[in-house]
């Protein structure tokens, strides 16, 4: 049976955690409202859908050309996992703004050098998707565009509370970052039981 708490847990920690897209989303929210935000969140949408279905379709091939990745990969999640589990404990929940892009192609462009959605995608068709639905390119397919959908409304959450956000994290971003860092030490021991 497909461990959807663990993948929708790990999906949803993911998510919502600062990365580059979160927070220009939280910057351009900011500045300029949830509607001045809008076409840099279409990019995001659009660039991410297109990386979380590359990433797949490697993912596919490289399992089934070569099987005994699976453990080797459980292990390199699990222990990404706990570094994003430490990081996110040890972080102080200071955000700074950096320079903003606020436009579609912006949006578009930052998915394919963003590093942390090539690790969810990866991350997530090895360890929870591929093992239960190899060789099924539709399922697939569908389990790629939710993964670009999740971060997809997070980015719109960060983008329409940006000032809500800010002002927790900062304020209470002792308590966010552990409850944070558990969900993550959850997914990755979760890895080898599911």
């Amino acid at each position: 049976m497909f461990p959807w708490f663990s993948f929708l847990t790990y999906a949803v920690v993911t998510a919502v955690t600062p990365g580059p897209n979160n927070i220009l989303s939280l910057s351009n929210g900011s500045r300029k409202g949830f509607r001045g935000a809008l076409p840099f969140n279409w990019g995001i949408f659009v660039g991410f859908a297109v990386v979380m279905l590359l990433c797949t379709l490697f993912c596919s091939v490289l399992s089934a050309l070569i099987p005994k990745i699976k453990f080797p990969m459980l292990v390199a999640g699990a222990a990404y996992m706990l570094y994003l589990a430490w990081h996110t404990f040890r972080d102080t929940g200071k955000l700074g703004e950096g320079e903003s892009r606020s436009g579609f192609l912006s949006g578009l462009l930052l998915q394919f050098i963003n590093p942390k959605i090539y690790l969810y995608c990866i991350l997530s068709m090895q360890a929870y998707i591929l093992p239960f639905y190899q060789g099924q390119p539709l399922i697939l397919t569908a389990f790629a565009l939710l993964l670009a959908f999740i971060g997809f409304l997070f980015t719109l959450c960060w983008s329409a509370f940006g000032s809500v956000f800010r002002w927790l994290f900062s304020r209470h971003a002792r308590v966010v970052n552990t409850i944070m860092a558990l969900l993550l030490v959850y997914c990755a021991v979760s890895l080898f039981f599911s």
